[in-house]
């Protein structure tokens, strides 16, 4: 006999297919915040001082969240972009957001891409200058984003984030029976030989999970979501799907920190700085410690994570970048030029990816001090985008229902507080 499925079941089917249907910038927010703040920092705060850093990841992580949440919460609130509720607040909100990415854009895609560049040479077992291999991973990213569009876009971070997320749990998961005796205490070591500068906890803060600039990006992959789905996410769908994305993102830098405690913490070895000798060193390591069969996998996660970085940030920075543009030559009531805005992604794309080329071929010894730059700016507009943030999502514009409850806003104020306090002691590092 048929099984008959009650008017209960088939609801629940449809919430699920629905969910379904809406799912997937959750996991790009992801996909663009797990790079170098989880790979390289994460991992170096465990090999630096075990888990007696892992109190500022989690704080980091806390204090941040209704930040970024509002990015989602607002797009599926209005229908509109964070870019858009900036505009509303003033057009000179809208300016600060674009000359802030405009900054760092460059910048930014040249640091996750030239190590992914390297990774992907080394696997492949070639020598060629990095700008070479650098100009294949974005031909590659960008040739993906060409054919599929969104979509394309969507079902690659899926898949990618699916074995990203299965290699590093299952790498940490490996190491876990033989993590020593470790110090939880809740402030690292700050004295003698084994010290831990202020300057790396204040860094380790301030890129963890991500730069709050990114939210912008995820009420932008909402909003694409939406039209990509043909089914207008509900705010509680949007949470939920950014949720999943968020404690993904937590789960994978406790597992990167995990493997810097286990392989490097009191060995009397140190990480080195270099990203690509890093990446190298970490593999060599961990195979050391469980054997060479573990380094495919090590490999896989290490990949995937740059991979991943790479191509959510050659979309992210142009979709933002068209978008202001387009709020700024249009008014915010005006019915939008799509075409204006579809022509500008791609002018900013391929701008970026030559950008970035020309980078690895005259500034690549010049690398630290252009993400010096971009770490600096990181940390001074925190609390500005923050603040921005705060205020689209509590504006009148969004239903009362639909804003974050008192207690959220209050939790946001305090975390305003916090980052305005870290970007404040962060200047006082670099001036005294």
């Amino acid at each position: 006999m048929a099984e008959v499925r009650t008017g209960t079941d088939m609801e629940s089917v449809s919430r699920l297919e629905r969910f379904w249907k809406t799912f997937g910038p959750g996991l790009l927010w992801a996909a663009a915040a797990i790079g170098v703040s989880h790979l390289v920092q994460s991992t170096r705060a465990g090999g630096d001082g075990g888990f007696s850093l892992v109190w500022i990841v989690l704080l980091a992580l806390v204090i941040k969240y209704p930040f970024f949440e509002y990015g989602p919460r607002y797009a599926a609130a209005t229908g509109e972009s964070l870019v858009e509720g900036y505009q509303r607040l003033g057009r000179w909100a809208v300016w600060l957001y674009l000359l802030i990415t405009l900054s760092t854009a460059v910048i930014i895609q040249a640091a996750v891409t030239v190590l992914t560049a390297f990774l992907f040479a080394y696997i492949l077992g070639v020598d060629w200058p990095l700008a070479v291999m650098g100009a294949i991973v974005l031909g590659v990213c960008s040739l993906i984003l060409w054919i599929g569009r969104f979509r394309a876009l969507d079902a690659t971070i899926k898949a990618v984030i699916v074995v990203l997320t299965l290699s590093t749990i299952f790498a940490a998961a490996a190491v876990a029976p033989q993590i020593p005796d470790s110090d939880f205490a809740p402030w690292p070591l700050i004295d003698g030989a084994d010290a831990i500068t202020f300057a790396f906890i204040l860094a380790l803060a301030g890129w963890m999970p991500s730069a709050i600039d990114i939210s912008v990006w995820s009420s932008l992959w909402t909003l694409a979501k939406d039209r990509s789905s043909g089914i207008q996410a509900s705010v509680k769908e949007a949470l939920l799907d950014f949720r999943i994305g968020y404690v993904g993102t937590s789960i994978i830098a406790l597992a990167f920190l995990t493997l810097g405690a286990t392989v490097m913490y009191g060995t009397g070895e140190q990480f080195s700085p270099e990203g690509p000798v890093f990446a190298l060193q970490l593999v060599d390591l961990y195979s050391a410690t469980l054997g060479d069969w573990t380094r495919p996998v090590i490999l896989a996660a290490i990949v995937t994570t740059m991979f991943s970085t790479t191509l959510t940030v050659l979309d992210g920075f142009p979709r933002a970048i068209s978008r202001s543009v387009r709020a700024l030559l249009e008014g915010v009531e005006d019915e939008p030029r799509v075409e204006r805005e579809i022509r500008g992604y791609w002018i900013s794309l391929v701008a970026i990816a030559l950008l970035t080329v020309g980078v690895f071929t005259f500034y690549l010894g010049t690398m630290a001090t252009l993400i010096d730059f971009a770490t600096i700016v990181s940390f001074i507009t925190a609390p500005v985008l923050g603040y921005l943030n705060l205020r689209a999502v509590t504006s009148n514009h969004v239903p009362e229902h639909l804003r974050p409850g008192p207690k959220l806003q209050t939790f946001s104020w305090i975390g305003l507080a916090l980052m305005a306090g870290i970007a404040l002691v962060f200047l006082g590092t670099l001036v005294f």
